[in-house]
């Protein structure tokens, strides 16, 4: 195939990265959007092959292009099109940058990988087939080959290249009644090679067969001919993991074991199932150990039976014929590696080194007192595994576990190392992140103060690691609501960024984004939105019009509209930024749906609440699908869904949403949360438009006095509460009262309009 090959018009072929049994992957350049892609192209067929033959392939190509084009969720392959030219069929993919678990396993030399690893990639994949086995696919063909890990440490299954929708049976069973084998042996279940029903518990047996190599180095039947691994998975109790490795969990090897249950019946009821059974294992990740010590006898948590995996003669001879037609003279195909299993760890060098160098211009010396002993490097891959331990938790959301983990491996850190070595301040830093993604500001605050300073010392104070420490804690002073003092760090590392590094490079361009977001906050809107706009061509032109940080960029702009008041323009901004995300991260990504909620925002404040009450329902369908009913997100939809019935006044179906919403968030956040209080505040709308004022103010003043607690007297938000409150008095002929609580208000809001401005010239 020519490298100059140019599909469609559009796709220009490039480099070949990848061949199959049914075609071939490059990488390739789409002209219209200026992007690299991969292009799967199924091998031209001539009149010399069988036309039968020919189109089954075919049809499956098709098959999988519509599979795939209809799944969307952040665990499996992004398919952008797909189509027929010159009577080629292609399918146009992401481009994933990364290695396949195959290739991570040759690559670690056919060592099993890091237990931590297993775990993570267990947890992406689970989620990834919970989402595709709900919209009724079955992969089929799920092996090492076909999951990537990115280089971010995003898992992604790929090829769903024999996949099939398990509502269309018939159609599946004239594709694979052509004597074509579906599946590698060293991945198929048992009721795949007995051609029996196969359903997503087969993909759960093939996921526990991947599961069971990367965590020991080979599959549980690594066998030389096909035939043998065929009787193995039919009929041999796999061999326990930890026998050949046993730092492995206890929970995590029974949960393997399940998976490669004879009968599906056996094993775990489906993808949802085993997630929650990887966490509670889970949990906080512990100190697992480097060095393997050699099991002896059957694992305590999984007392089975076990037998050799190589049939006698007596047995083949007895199965041979329950075989099906097709096995007969079927080779083993690839497997992830061909070595046996091991039992030596991963190479301790490739974890952090010890020693460290200050920068030449300071005099500051490594902490570490001349009789502590050097540690091991053992000892600091396993701190290593640790740490990126804790960044895989946050990348799933759960900060809580993160920073547990952080906050462990920095006190080894700082006891080993010393408390300003650049690991020990690396994972004080990762316990600010967490502590700022979970609600803890101040604590946030002092961890990165701590390590900024520390950081300065050592490295300089126009070390990127430095600015960065800086710039987090501009980010925490905004979320203390100290947006004066966060602009003026976020202005003194900008203009560090812009002369070290460029007005261009990346993290001036976050810094810049960062200060327009602070300047709203300061009631800037103008120089916000100016600011935002400029980032937003800045990042378009230097990462891409469709980038996620481009988009982030001009989501901002259509906030600084909407505080403008100019709500068409923000409107039109937030639907594109809408569309573009859904083509480039999928309908369901979190961020097209975040997207989705401000274009109902826009619509209601434009007064067409009839299509931001659609939009929302629509919302609330795709939230919950993807997420939960209880999610906060969900919830958030929910939440616009009430307003909007209000606005048409609809306020008996209002009133019961917003009550029902706050119910749900007062359980999930909490009472004093602050969407649970401005549900009840909702709540109060709802009984005043109905004419139900007393009932009103006992909700407004619930509201005001939890803000006040929380927030504090003079908060922006308290302050309207206690005009809410004040309202409502009225209505209810207390005059004298209400008038009273307005000049309270009043004076509260001079008082910390002085003091802004005080600061402000500070």
């Amino acid at each position: 195939m020519a490298e100059s090959r140019l599909i469609q018009g559009r796709y220009r072929l490039l480099d070949l990265i990848g061949r199959g049994g049914m075609g071939e992957v490059w990488r390739a350049r789409d002209e219209s959007l200026g992007r690299h892609v991969a292009v799967k192209c199924l091998k031209p067929l001539g009149p010399h092959h069988d036309q039968a033959f020919t189109g089954v392939l075919r049809e499956r190509f098709r098959r999988e292009a519509r599979v795939a084009a209809a799944l969307q969720h952040r665990g499996v392959t992004v398919v952008h099109d797909f189509g027929e030219a010159d009577g080629l069929l292609y399918l146009v993919m992401e481009l994933l940058e990364g290695l396949n678990l195959g290739q991570a396993l040759e690559e670690n030399e056919h060592r099993p990988l890091a237990v931590d690893e297993v775990i993570d990639i267990a947890g992406q994949v689970t989620a990834a087939l919970d989402y595709t086995h709900r919209q009724g696919i079955v992969h089929r063909d799920l092996k090492p080959a076909n999951i990537m890990r990115l280089n971010d440490g995003t898992v992604k299954i790929c090829d769903f290249g024999i996949a099939r929708l398990g509502h269309d049976i018939g159609f599946t069973s004239r594709l694979t009644g052509t004597g074509i084998a579906m599946g590698t042996p060293h991945y198929m279940s048992p009721e795949q090679i007995s051609g029996s029903e196969v359903d997503e518990r087969s993909d759960l047996y093939s996921f526990g067969c991947v599961l069971y190599e990367i965590a020991t180095g080979a599959p549980p039947f690594d066998l030389e001919d096909a035939w043998s691994i065929l009787v193995g998975h039919r009929d041999t109790v796999p061999e326990p993991p930890r026998r050949h490795r046993a730092e492995l969990p206890e929970y995590f090897e029974l949960i393997i074991l399940d998976l490669l249950a004879k009968e599906p019946e056996q094993r775990p009821r489906d993808a949802r199932e085993l997630a929650h059974r990887i966490d509670a294992g889970r949990g906080t990740p512990r100190y697992v150990p480097t060095v393997v010590t050699p099991a002896v006898g059957p694992s305590s948590s999984a007392q089975r039976s076990f037998r050799s995996a190589t049939p006698s003669g007596e047995e083949q001879s007895s199965h041979a014929a329950r075989l099906p037609s097709w096995t007969e003279g079927m080779t083993t195909g690839h497997k992830a590696t061909g070595a046996g299993l091991r039992t030596t760890p991963p190479d301790p060098s490739a974890g952090l080194t010890g020693e460290w160098i200050a920068r030449p211009s300071t005099t500051v010396t490594p902490r570490r007192s001349a009789a502590r002993p050097a540690p091991s490097k053992e000892s600091l891959t396993a701190l290593a595994g640790r740490h990126d331990s804790g960044l895989s938790l946050g990348r799933r959301g759960r900060w809580a576990e993160a920073g547990e983990v952080h906050r462990s491996v920095a006190a080894e850190r700082e006891h080993l190392l010393g408390p300003e070595h650049p690991d020990t301040l690396t994972s004080h830093y990762e316990v600010g992140f967490t502590l700022s993604r979970t609600g803890r500001p101040a604590e946030a605050l002092g961890e990165y103060t701590r390590v900024a300073q520390s950081r300065e010392r050592v490295l300089g104070a126009e070390h990127p690691d430095t600015l960065a420490a800086r710039q987090e804690m501009a980010y925490v002073l905004g979320q203390l609501g100290r947006h004066f003092e966060a602009h003026q760090a976020y202005t003194s590392v900008l203009a560090v960024r812009e002369r070290v590094m460029g007005a261009d490079h990346p993290d001036t361009l976050r810094c810049r984004h960062n200060l327009a977001f602070n300047l709203s906050r300061l009631g800037r809107l103008e120089d916000s939105y100016r600011m935002a706009g400029e980032v937003a061509a800045a990042r378009g032109r230097v990462l891409g019009a469709t980038h996620p940080d481009t988009l982030v960029t001009r989501f901002e702009v259509g906030y600084a509209l909407g505080q403008l008041g100019r709500w068409t323009e923000a409107l039109q901004t937030y639907q594109e930024v809408a569309e573009s995300r859904s083509r480039a991260l999928g309908p369901d990504h979190p961020d097209t749906l975040a997207a989705r909620y401000e274009v109902g925002i826009s619509l209601g404040r434009l007064g067409r609440s009839a299509q931001a009450l659609d939009l929302y329902r629509a919302l609330v369908d795709d939230r919950t699908r993807a997420h939960g009913p209880d999610h906060p997100e969900t919830l958030r939809a929910r939440h616009g869904l009430g307003v909007n019935l209000g606005r048409m006044a609809r306020w008996e179906e209002a009133l019961a949403e917003s009550r029902d919403v706050c119910a749900l968030r007062e359980r999930v956040l909490g009472a004093d949360h602050p969407d649970t209080l401005v549900s009840r505040r909702e709540v109060a709308v709802g009984l005043g438009w109905l004419g139900r004022w007393a009932d009103a103010l006992t909700e407004y003043r619930r509201v005001a006095t939890a803000r006040e607690q929380v927030l504090g007297p003079d908060h922006p938000d308290t302050l309207a509460s206690r005009n809410d409150e004040a309202h409502c008095l009225e209505q209810l002929g207390h005059r004298q009262e209400a008038a009273e609580l307005y000049r309270r208000v009043a004076v509260l809001r001079q008082r910390r309009a002085a003091a802004g401005h005080r600061s402000g010239l500070s």
